[in-house]
């Protein structure tokens, strides 16, 4: 209720008005049945403007720092987060990993759709980065189609570490669902899950238009850090590409 809630009299109308999206390839969505939406990445109002544009509901991945902040912050965070249905997931370790596949599956055994973000965590500089493979278990294991989606404007509207969003274009583009039933029975192959998750990310890539990066986010914001404190970082500006 508290999903429908949000989506219909509270947060929904007030995104829409304000960000006014431009949405494309909605039809790509099917009416029922399970199915991943896989997209970019680019700021915390992903997570908002995203289902506010769907007409069925969608579950996403959500990392677990979201439900365990400290202070009065924290809880209301992650008040609204599980009210919402999304799913805690802990980004630590490999077992971690297999731990946000089951939920995934069991969101999907429902046949509901299912919303992930290959690249694992936010963009730091809106240039998008490589997918983990995940999005590609979930795939082959629940046979079910993946729809990219690419989120444009949102980094400019809210970019990581800032609370309050400027009003700025937005455009939620959907591609053509990707079919990857001639892998099945694959799942346990590193190399069929690779090209599965190359393939979800190039069409990402398509929509986006965003510049690409052959490396983990997690492992470029690491690095940035790492010369940032050292003195060591190079200023580079990414070009951004123009909307279709």
């Amino acid at each position: 209720m508290f999903y429908y809630l949000l989506k219909y009299v509270v947060l929904g109308p007030v995104l829409r008005l304000l960000f006014r999206p431009r949405i494309e390839g909605l039809e790509h969505i099917p009416d029922t049945g399970a199915a991943i939406v896989a997209g970019n990445h680019l700021s915390f109002s992903d997570h908002f403007l995203m289902p506010a544009v769907l007409k069925r509901r969608i579950t996403f991945l959500a990392k677990a720092e979201y439900f365990t902040g400290p202070g009065v912050k924290g809880r209301l965070t992650a008040a609204f987060f599980r009210s919402a249905g999304q799913i805690p997931v802990d980004r630590s370790g490999k077992e971690a990993g297999q731990a946000a596949i089951r939920e995934g599956l069991g969101v999907l055994a429902k046949d509901e759709l299912l919303g992930i973000y290959p690249e694992g965590t936010r963009s730091h500089d809106g240039r998008l980065y490589k997918g983990k493979v995940g999005v590609a278990v979930m795939a082959l294991r629940a046979q079910v189609p993946v729809i990219p989606c690419a989120m444009i404007g949102t980094f400019e509207a809210q970019p990581p570490g800032k609370v309050i969003p400027t009003l700025h274009p937005v455009v939620i583009r959907f591609g053509e669902p990707l079919d990857f039933s001639r892998y099945l029975g694959m799942e346990n192959e590193k190399a069929v899950l690779r090209a599965i998750t190359d393939e979800i990310m190039y069409a990402i890539l398509t929509l986006s238009e965003q510049e690409y990066v052959d490396q983990y986010a997690a492992v470029a914001k690491a690095e940035e850090a790492a010369a940032k404190a050292a003195g060591t970082e190079k200023q580079r500006k990414f070009p951004r590409l123009p909307s279709r």
